[in-house]
């Protein structure tokens, strides 16, 4: 047996690297929750998971209220027993996204353990697909910017070797946002992926006349056109344009994946390991994506996420928006336009503590 015997979580609330917009909202900061488990054979496992500017306290009071107390005396190698007892001891307030959260943060921090223990890195111990994996990125693609900067943005990308770019729309007319991707796929030519997400900002009705107007600019994937509880509005956009629908950031829980994918919803599943409740519920649904033969592309988190993504067969794309340069000590490397996992022992999130401890909230 392998005893947890400390559990504590803290709350780091990280600035944005650069102003970013979408159709309903503006990334104003990271809250970040950190939970580090120590065990008595004297590993130190650390885990996270965030929110966008608002809940990161709740989460912490979960943690510190409920979840935490319960861990010290378990035996840490007992990851999915551990996940499912939290889980019902929350009951009351799952299927949610503080419950989740506060999950995700306990069980990415006991798969640190874990993979520490085996002195394996996360993306072989999770499945072992392969190492390297294709990057996209959205940084460039913001909402405010012009359409200048877009081209600009993915021009760079391109030079850069990354294989795709998301462009946020959600403008005041259709023909705006036809416009602005029409000028990337302009610029950077046929051969790279250019993807588009309304942050579930538009009705049925409108989701299916912008997908109308973007379809001749052969666009990768149409992310959360329609509010996340929209299951039947998915489906029918999905029957009704030849460009995959995309959807899973705002997913909290394995059965609302599933019943997305049995209803045929999602042609790309975008599980965000924070917020579906951590690796444990993630791994589930990659794997539940596979069976449907969907691909599986992560919503942001890419310093966690690119292990996961080699872990698994339907594992296609890493978003790259940096987020954790201000708290780690290392850079996720990326060749031929390629995210190449860690492949040190642990999640491979090399941690400033000086950094963390500067930007903790009191």
């Amino acid at each position: 047996m392998t005893k947890i015997i400390s559990a504590s979580a803290a709350l780091v609330d990280l600035p944005v690297e650069t102003v970013r917009t979408d159709a309903v909202q503006a990334f104003v900061k990271q809250e970040t929750i950190v939970v580090d488990l120590r065990t008595d054979d004297g590993l130190d496992g650390t885990g996270y998971s965030y929110t966008i500017g608002t809940g990161g306290r709740a989460v912490l009071s979960m943690l510190r209220d409920h979840l935490l107390p319960l861990l010290e005396g378990r035996d840490a190698r007992d990851v999915e027993a551990a996940w499912r007892e939290l889980f019902a001891v929350t009951r009351a307030t799952t299927v949610g996204a503080i419950t989740s959260l506060a999950l995700a943060a306990v069980d990415t921090a006991l798969w640190d353990l874990r993979c520490l223990r085996a002195g394996e890195p996360l993306w072989r111990l999770a499945g072992g697909f392969r190492r390297a994996v294709p990057v996209y990125d959205t940084e460039g693609g913001w909402l405010h910017l012009s359409t200048d900067d877009l081209v600009r943005g993915a021009l760079a990308a391109k030079e850069s070797g990354l294989r795709g770019v998301k462009l946020k729309i959600g403008r005041p007319r259709a023909e705006e946002d036809a416009e602005r991707v029409a000028a990337v796929r302009a610029a950077v030519g046929p051969g790279m992926d250019i993807m588009v997400d309304a942050n579930q900002s538009m009705t049925y009705a409108e989701a299916r006349r912008r997908a109308h107007v973007l379809e001749p600019f052969d666009v990768g994937f149409f992310e959360e056109p329609l509010p996340a509880d929209d299951v039947q509005g998915h489906r029918e956009l999905a029957r009704s344009t030849s460009i995959p629908v995309a959807v899973g950031e705002s997913l909290y829980s394995v059965g609302q994946f599933r019943d997305y994918l049995a209803r045929g919803a999602a042609s790309v599943v975008q599980a965000d390991v924070a917020r579906v409740g951590g690796i444990t519920p993630w791994l589930k649904v990659a794997h539940l994506a596979e069976a449907f033969n969907v691909a599986v592309c992560p919503h942001f988190l890419m310093e966690l996420h690119v292990s996961l993504v080699a872990a698994v067969p339907a594992g296609t794309y890493v978003e790259h928006i940096p987020q954790l340069r201000a708290v780690t000590r290392t850079e996720l490397p990326i060749e031929d336009g390629h995210a190449v996992a860690p492949d040190e022992p642990g999640l491979g999130i090399a941690w400033d503590r000086n950094a963390l401890d500067d930007l903790r909230v009191a």
